[in-house]
């Protein structure tokens, strides 16, 4: 029987207060309006952003709110105007989105959609304001749009990529958000040419992703102890600036660089360790909201590039499934990404994880119960890449 166009009851994980244990409760979801869509989650995955929101540091803090923004599942029922998108369909929900029709949209340099950007602090949807969860009749706020630890959620048309059914939504959901941001950050934006020599600074997920990146475009040397690669460099170990380090070792520096711990430090190490003349910094890391940072002009007179991206600079709906497609062609590696599953019952335990800075991501499975698992033989061979921490 259809229950499109019905209110569901099913189970999500809550976030009624601020770094308190999420409550995996039974609540209402509205069905979709105006292009809207409501999706059932199959999997989703903890990211630091969740963990973040959740501790409310830095932000205004908006409860109770279903977190989560990286997950795989099948469309459930549209609203009206939707088009893109069929019940059926298999869809990656994104934290942002891509309406197609404004300036940033129509251009093919920036991802920066006008409409769906990335907006922290709107609880609830674009087409009426209201929020489409409920517990007992009073107001559940959605997060990013997405909130993804519900078994079902409501997303604009604009948020969700369509891709290979064929595709498994447990592995392929990590591109809704990290892998993305790293891998893109590498493959479209710092763009390093086969044998080259490419540093990453943050050895997160993100980090790994765009080390992955690099490991595609065949960057040309193995420079680091981890992860199966041959040298590592730790700033503590040495008594001058990492990027002096990072000259000294690549004979003027390195083609490429990706920063993606957040660090105003970081950031200034990432553009100076490039080569004059050609090197190109790319900034991924997040900083907090008052921090700056300065360098000297004459890096960037000896034609030193330094540049931003934002989710790698893929366009959601457009990019994404091209990514899943490389995936499934076995171009690009993303099992070893996850370590850890839980069922939705456990997903405090994911949270465990993250905060002991145990595995780099935790599957949550929404079938609610199950046990837990450790990907204990998970391994990284991520060559020609210097990794920076």
């Amino acid at each position: 029987m259809s229950i499109a166009g019905q209110v569901i009851r099913c189970k999500a994980a809550v976030a009624w207060e601020a770094g308190k244990p999420l409550s995996v409760e039974e609540i209402e979801v509205a069905p979709p309006q105006k292009n809207e869509v409501r999706v059932k989650i199959h999997f989703t995955s903890l990211c630091h952003t969740d963990v973040y929101f959740w501790e409310a540091k830095g932000q205004n803090p908006l409860f109770p709110r279903i977190l989560g923004h990286e997950a795989g599942g099948v469309v459930e029922s549209v609203g009206k105007g939707v088009i893109d998108v069929q019940p059926g369909d298999h869809v990656l929900p994104i934290f942002t989105g891509e309406c197609k029709e404004c300036p940033h949209c129509l251009s093919e340099a920036s991802n920066m959609c006008d409409l769906l950007r990335i907006n922290t602090e709107r609880g609830g949807m674009l087409h009426d304001g209201h929020t489409r969860f409920s517990k007992d009749g009073k107001p559940i706020y959605h997060f990013l749009g997405t909130s993804t630890f519900s078994k079902y959620t409501v997303v604009h048309v604009g948020q969700v990529a369509k891709i290979n059914p064929e595709a498994p939504l447990d592995k392929v959901c990590v591109l809704s958000c990290e892998m993305s941001t790293g891998f893109g950050a590498t493959v479209n934006v710092a763009k390093p040419k086969k044998g080259g020599f490419v540093a990453v600074f943050g050895l997160g997920a993100v980090g790994l992703a765009a080390a992955e990146g690099a490991r595609v475009c065949e960057a040309s040397r193995i420079i680091a102890k981890k992860f199966g690669c041959t040298e590592f460099v730790n700033p503590k170990d040495h008594n001058k600036p990492v990027q002096e380090v990072i000259a000294e070792m690549t004979g003027g520096g390195v083609d490429c660089s990706i920063e993606c711990t957040g660090s105003t430090q970081a950031m200034v190490s990432a553009f100076e360790c490039v080569h004059d003349g050609w090197g190109v910094a790319v900034l991924v890391g997040v900083p907090s909201r008052d921090d700056s940072f300065k360098t000297h002009p004459i890096h960037f007179l000896n034609e030193r590039t330094l540049r931003g991206t934002f989710f790698g600079n893929y366009k959601p709906r457009s990019d994404i499934p091209g990514v899943v497609e490389k995936y499934m062609k076995k171009e690009l590696e993303l099992d070893k990404f996850i370590t850890h599953s839980v069922p939705l019952l456990d997903i405090n335990k994911a949270f465990e994880y993250m905060l002991r800075g145990e595995g780099l991501r935790c599957m949550i499975r929404m079938d609610a119960s199950g046990t837990t698992w450790i990907n204990s033989t998970t391994l990284f061979y991520l060559p020609f890449t210097l990794y920076v921490e």
